[in-house]
């Protein structure tokens, strides 16, 4: 397939570049990341414009931070909508962005007016998912359009659910940034306080792993909590945008989440200090911090 590609950055770039090596023709615009050299040098075609990139395309993915980006992409001037031309039913949008769930029902609802197909399909798994195409991959739409899109999504993840219709993979993806969060938060916590009481945090870490304590979060976060590397797989500033959607969307439904907002209030100290570009394992900056103590001689 043709695949405009737009919104290459810390996640999208690798995600890319697995759809290249895939065998797909990969089409960018500048409008947004520049495109990568290295892909571009490996036989990407680069315009100047979503409208340019999706006129190309059979599909245009959508890779971007936040849901105002999202709208500029598609309906901006010179959007992807512009793109669509005399037979947008042969034309598949995918946002691949975390975005609100409800700002995704409207979008989808105006790019299916078009005639195009529209998918929601925000992912789990960090730059490590990304570049080893291990991502799990949250699916909000038609049935057709999954069956489409399935196998694109083959070449980039591994575990790919059709959760519902437009907007379910949002919800999804925000439910799990909540688990993710506090997933963080705990982690943090215990290393802080083991440490404090005087035991070796990369030991107990090492025997949490053998136990029920241990998670993902616990192996990849904890190494990195452990050795200070803080180096942006997934950086403060845009958890701090899901867990916002995630509070937003609480108060709507008059559902009551405690710890996220006390998760959040962390990640809003570690913002504090200078971190919104940190790595979100840093939350353990804000309870080392609080706690008079850092776990890294």
């Amino acid at each position: 397939m043709k695949i405009a590609f737009i919104g290459t950055g810390i996640m999208g770039k690798p995600m890319a570049a697995n759809l290249q090596k895939a065998g797909h023709q990969l089409v960018f615009t500048d409008h947004f990341n520049p495109p990568p050299a290295d892909l571009v040098a490996a036989g990407a075609i680069v315009t100047h414009s979503p409208k340019e990139a999706t006129e190309l395309a059979d599909v245009t993915i959508l890779m971007v931070p936040n849901t105002p980006q999202v709208e500029d992409v598609l309906f901006g001037e010179n959007g992807v909508e512009q793109g669509l031309g005399s037979n947008p039913a042969s034309k598949l949008i995918i946002d691949m962005s975390s975005i609100s769930p409800i700002a995704t029902k409207a979008i989808a609802a105006r790019v299916k007016e078009s005639g195009a197909q529209y998918l929601d399909a925000p992912v789990s798994g960090g730059e490590v998912g990304a570049v080893n195409a291990t991502l799990s991959i949250m699916v909000g739409g038609d049935q057709a359009a999954f069956d489409q899109a399935r196998p694109l999504f083959e070449v980039m993840g591994k575990n790919i659910t059709l959760v519902g219709e437009s907007g379910a993979g949002q919800t999804c993806k925000v439910a799990n940034q909540i688990i993710v969060a506090l997933n963080i938060e705990a982690v943090s916590e215990a290393l802080v306080f083991a440490s404090k009481a005087g035991a070796d945090p990369a030991r107990v870490r090492q025997a949490l792993l053998g136990g029920f304590a241990s998670s993902k979060i616990l192996e990849v976060h904890g190494e990195r909590m452990v050795e200070g590397t803080f180096d942006p797989g997934f950086k403060i500033a845009l958890h701090q945008k899901d867990l916002n959607l995630a509070l937003t969307g609480a108060e709507q439904l008059e559902v009551a989440l405690p710890n996220t907002a006390n998760a959040q209030e962390l990640f809003e100290d570690c913002a504090a200090m200078g971190g919104e570009n940190w790595d979100h394992s840093a939350l353990i900056k804000a309870i080392e911090k609080r706690s008079g103590h850092s776990i890294r001689k």
